[in-house]
């Protein structure tokens, strides 16, 4: 069972997976795949949520675009977008966010470099582990040259991936500040 304070962080973090949709896809010419901010929200939710509930806001988030919320970039949703080229990067949100609170939650002292390279490991690579065969697939190509094609996401990712990082350790500095100041009275 869910407690109160882990319903509001899924909410919080599938609210921000939605934010981050409304921001304009990039499209590249050679892929029907669009450049996204929405990874930032799964390394986010993975850094700084308990692995279940970082699981489940992006599940629930998965959940609202199956069910017609026009929450990926574009105003895309329904049920087909699981059907296209983007499909398994989609699914592979929740594992990934899952993964990396895992990660990130077994590191001894959490830095930023620590969390980036957390990101690229449990987010990126998974991420595009999941992703590039079923694209190749549905796209009907090579699996090296859907590989060789997401080689032009990786400079973008690995930005998300830093910019990630810093905003967990600041975030969650932030967080434990105000438990301290509620819990003290201060």
């Amino acid at each position: 069972m869910l407690k109160l304070i882990d319903m509001m962080h899924i909410a919080i973090f599938t609210a921000l997976m939605a934010v981050l949709g409304f921001m304009p896809p990039l499209f590249l010419s050679f892929t029907p795949v669009p450049i996204t901010l929405q990874t930032l929200g799964v390394m986010l939710a993975g850094s700084i949520l308990r692995p279940k509930s970082a699981f489940l806001s992006q599940l629930v988030f998965l959940l609202l675009v199956a069910f017609g919320a026009p929450l990926l970039p574009g105003g895309r949703g329904g049920f087909g977008v699981f059907f296209g080229p983007s499909a398994s990067f989609l699914i592979a949100y929740p594992l990934a966010s899952w993964l990396i609170s895992l990660a990130a939650n077994r590191l001894r002292k959490v830095t930023v470099l620590r969390l980036f390279f957390t990101h690229i490991v449990f987010g990126i690579i998974f991420i595009y582990l999941l992703g590039i065969p079923v694209q190749a697939f549905i796209m009907h190509i090579d699996l090296s040259q859907a590989a060789f094609m997401s080689l032009a996401y990786v400079p973008g990712d690995l930005i998300k991936a830093a910019v990630s990082a810093f905003l967990a350790i600041k975030i969650t500095q932030a967080l434990s500040l105000s438990d301290t100041m509620f819990t003290k009275g201060g």
